[in-house]
């Protein structure tokens, strides 16, 4: 699946229907934290170019004649690909220091964090006893830092602070010779050899990625998450036992959520819109991972979306009942770019005030009307309502269609002591806002009783 490309949900009513009691209580779970980090970091980041896509011969889309390693290479695959897979010699993050992005993830409000153990180029950002191609063998200038096996330094940093561990590990490996023979042509993402007529290689890919995931899940803590990559490994003829997987995975990990995304099925636990967010609500466990950048990867002089429509996209998807997966990929000296903390920054000022209406709430019809959102606890409601464009303060009063407040309720906004004054039309409920400087900026929560429902 190409970066970008909209998720197709008709595979959600063929899923698995979760019978297990404590796979539905962490799925329960789940759906209480709402928001998390997510960072793509790898050697792809001393170029500051997409990550390990554009190493697939068909994959044109990764290499743009803007990207200047590849235009440096006169444009020609086998000299760019050697060249990248050498970048683990460059890669010296010295300036890693987990927690600080720790620190601004919790600032910001974030419950979980995801990391990129392995991306489809191979390269393992963990201390792994199955290749070479890793952070901490010799080879790495980084190898001799204290802090070089990278995933656990941040698993452990997360951890530290209460976060949920989601760990992202890509089921394709294009390092690897039992994916990608070297002595065959690569054409495309798949294995360049037919995994049928030679069941051996293929064995030995399935062994090898048993083992990582093995690794991952014994010697690195407690996780939350097993967040699989790598759609188009799956059957049948990329079939890596997928059932096993699930099975050594929660007897390592006691209610292990896995996400086997795009494939469907009952190891897909959630599902992964990508770029995007869902028109409507969807009746199933979801997530949506967005840059807060332009792309998954660093990039030299990002630009980074507005505060105001990350708050926005935040609202959107929780009333429609899903997370947000906010990705930052982290500088190749191992840093997050000023704009990024301060765009954390400021979604936490935000977040310290609204938090009631985002954390252990739940989607209620008709989740969004215009610029007003809808969620819920019980029989409390919370409407948050978006600022309109360029504006700091909401208008003089806000007309409620749906969700009415029941007779003799307070309205009340979240981080104002008063009470709102409103009034029942027929049909609609008129609240007067208050036109004082607000305790927020951005967007505006008004909590108050509904019928039960």
């Amino acid at each position: 699946m190409k970066r970008g490309d909209i998720i197709d949900h008709s595979s959600v009513d063929e899923m698995d229907t979760q019978t297990d009691t404590c796979l539905k209580e962490r799925m329960e779970w789940f759906k209480d934290q709402k928001f998390g980090l997510f960072m793509h970091w790898g050697i792809n980041s001393v170029w500051g170019i997409c990550e390990s896509w554009p190493l697939s011969p068909a994959d044109e889309w990764a290499r743009p004649d803007t990207m200047k390693p590849w235009l440096e290479r006169g444009k020609d695959i086998e000299r760019f690909s050697s060249d990248y897979k050498a970048l683990n010699k460059q890669f010296n993050p010295v300036k890693f220091n987990p927690e600080s992005w720790a620190d601004a993830a919790k600032y910001a409000g974030m419950k979980y964090v995801c990391f990129t153990t392995k991306h489809h180029d191979g390269f393992c950002m963990f201390d792994t006893k199955t290749t070479d191609f890793k952070i901490t063998n010799p080879d790495c200038p980084f190898h001799s830092n204290t802090r070089a096996n990278v995933v656990k330094e941040i698993f452990e940093t997360f951890r530290q602070r209460d976060f949920g561990i989601w760990c992202y590990f890509s089921k394709s490996d294009w390092h690897v010779p039992y994916y990608w023979n070297p002595d065959l042509p690569v054409n495309d993402r798949n294995p360049n050899y037919d995994t049928h007529k030679h069941p051996e290689l293929w064995e030995k890919f399935v062994k090898y990625t048993h083992s990582q995931i093995t690794e991952l899940l014994s010697d690195y803590g407690h996780v939350d998450v097993l967040w699989l990559d790598g759609g188009q490994v799956r059957p049948p003829d990329q079939d890596i036992r997928m059932d096993e997987i699930a099975e050594f995975g929660r007897k390592l990990q006691p209610g292990l959520i896995i996400a086997d995304r795009t494939v469907g099925g009952k190891n897909e636990n959630f599902i992964t819109p990508e770029q995007t967010v869902p028109d409507e609500a969807i009746d199933f466990p979801w997530e949506s991972c967005i840059t807060m950048g332009p792309t998954f990867a660093y990039e030299f002089d990002s630009e980074y979306k507005p505060t105001r429509y990350l708050i926005h996209l935040l609202i959107d998807i929780v009333a429609k009942g899903g997370n947000l997966l906010l990705n930052i990929a982290p500088s190749p000296e191992g840093l997050f770019d000023e704009t990024a903390i301060q765009r954390l920054h400021e979604i936490g000022d935000w977040m310290a005030i609204n938090q009631e209406a985002i954390y252990g709430s739940r989607p209620i019809a008709p989740y969004k009307e215009g610029q007003i959102c809808y969620t819920k606890k019980g029989n409390t409601v919370y409407a948050l309502i978006l600022a309109d464009k360029c504006k700091e303060i909401p208008n003089e009063s806000i007309i409620l269609k749906s969700l009415l407040p029941r007779e003799g309720t307070s309205i009340k906004m979240l981080g104002e002591e008063k009470e709102l004054s409103w009034k029942h039309y027929g049909d609609y409920v008129e609240v007067k806002m208050p036109q004082h400087k607000l305790p927020c900026n951005h967007a505006w929560v008004l909590k108050y009783k509904i019928k039960e429902v």
